[in-house]
Order: C-alpha cells, then structure tokens, then sequence
C-alpha cells in the first residue's frame, strides 16, 4: 500500500481523535486533523443544532489547508463522527474536494449509539478510489469519551490496516 496519511475531524470529546491515532500508530502514518476555516460554537448544544441544519441542507464548510498533500499518499484513512447518521459536514467538504482515483480509502467512525450510512456516504465520495477495512467505533451514548467497542478490535482493525501495507 505504500504511505498512508490518516485524516480526521474531531469535534468534542476528542474520540474521532483518539481512534485516529491509534490507525496512525500501527500504520506508521502521517496524521493530521481537519480543521474548518469558521470554527463550531464551544456550546455543545448549539453545535448540535448547527450541525443538523448543515448535514440537512449538505453544506461544505471551508476548510483550512492541509499541511499533507493527499495526492502524495497511496492510501488514505478518513475519519469522522456521526453527525445526524453520517459524515461530518467538514469531512464532507474534504471528500468531495479530493481525487481519490488510484488510492485507497480507508473511512471509520465514532458515534454514540447508531453510525447510519457513515461509512457508505464516505465510501461514495470516494470515486475511484479502493475502499477498505471500514469500521466504526461506538462509545457511550451519554456524549462522552467511555470507548463502548472493545479496545481489541480497535487494535485489530488498526493492525489489518497495518497489513495492506
């Protein structure tokens, strides 16, 4: 598989984050996180409600560049949370901004309770690309950073990713 460039969005709590680095990790991959130009309200509620209006109308925020050039990498994770049962709006932008021809793509989730079409919807982005070893990452329901998926099968998919190598 060559290099690989892990990509994320994180939001609140930091899991999106946490499952990123643990990939990066086993993989030996560069990471960095995405970063939209108008940063979300620190209120979580009021994030909550933005984000919903945005996934609803399929708004693409502005992101900051990155500081890893994607057309550089052969493979690609693209990491997000759940946000009203798929990407991340920012996440969003990053898939339909990138070529994706030739690479493979690597898309996983944390959410807490339900993923809906998360992964798919990254999966559909990412035209022309090889898609492999999706997976999600639940945590607990209550919005905070208790990990529900065994910490095993996280370390097992990070070292299938590994693999492809």
């Amino acid at each position: 598989m060559g290099r690989v460039l892990v990509l994320y969005y994180s939001w609140s709590n930091g899991n999106t984050e946490r499952v990123a680095q643990t990939l990066a990790d086993a993989c030996d991959a560069d990471i960095e996180r995405i970063e939209t130009v108008v940063p979300y309200p620190e209120d979580y509620n009021t994030t909550v409600d933005q984000g919903k209006r945005e996934v609803e109308s399929g708004f693409e925020p502005q992101l900051q560049p990155l500081d890893h050039n994607p057309a550089d990498y052969d493979a690609i994770a693209v990491g997000t949370p759940t946000w009203w049962y798929t990407m991340a709006p920012a996440v969003r932008t990053l898939m339909s901004s990138t070529k994706w021809s030739g690479k493979v793509v690597v898309p996983f989730s944390t959410c807490g309770g339900w993923e809906g079409t998360t992964l798919d919807d990254i999966a559909e982005l990412a035209e022309g690309a090889q898609v492999a070893q999706p997976f999600t990452v639940t945590f607990g329901s209550d919005g905070g950073s208790r990990m529900v998926t065994d910490p095993r099968k996280v370390e097992a998919w990070a070292g299938r990713v590994a693999a492809l190598a």
